[in-house]
């Protein structure tokens, strides 16, 4: 006879529910499983309220930071850098442009971003015009150009 509990999950958990949803679940599953890894928390009263100050409060955190990077979209999409590269025929480049090269570019173009956050495809390998875009939020993305111009002999 098997007595079932229920859970407010503190984490994704598969097959099962997600962060801050409540689920009924067999109290030795919660007990042995869930309540130990940290993944839930039984759902009484106060754990309820809790969660709920906890959703409200990550609701205006996602809320600040989405218009923080909207605020910083407006200002990279403005950006156009050029950066110099030795090149060989058909404009190959001897070596590439890389996801770090691009950060520090817009970096002393004033725009810290981490390097993690462009998403580059594969290295640029060739001379021209290319569209770079850069995750600010998990729903925001910044689009920009870069041109990769052929370095001249000195």
């Amino acid at each position: 006879m098997a007595v079932n509990v229920q859970v407010i999950l503190r984490e994704d958990v598969p097959k099962l529910g997600k962060t801050g949803e409540i689920v009924r679940v067999r109290r030795g599953f919660a007990r042995n499983y869930l309540v130990p890894q940290a993944l839930g928390v039984l759902a009484t009263r106060g754990n309820v309220r809790q969660v709920e100050h906890e959703k409200v409060s990550a609701l205006a955190r996602a809320s600040k930071l989405r218009k923080d990077a909207e605020t910083r979209r407006t200002e990279i999409e403005g950006l156009s850098i050029e950066v110099s590269k030795q090149a060989g025929e058909e404009g190959k480049l001897f070596g590439s442009v890389t996801t770090k090269e691009i950060a520090e570019l817009l970096e002393t173009h004033g725009q810290k971003v981490d390097r993690r956050t462009i998403l580059l495809d594969s290295p640029i390998r060739e001379l021209g015009d290319h569209e770079i875009k850069i995750k600010l939020a998990p729903d925001v993305l910044a689009n920009f150009k870069i041109r990769v111009v052929e370095q001249r002999a000195q």
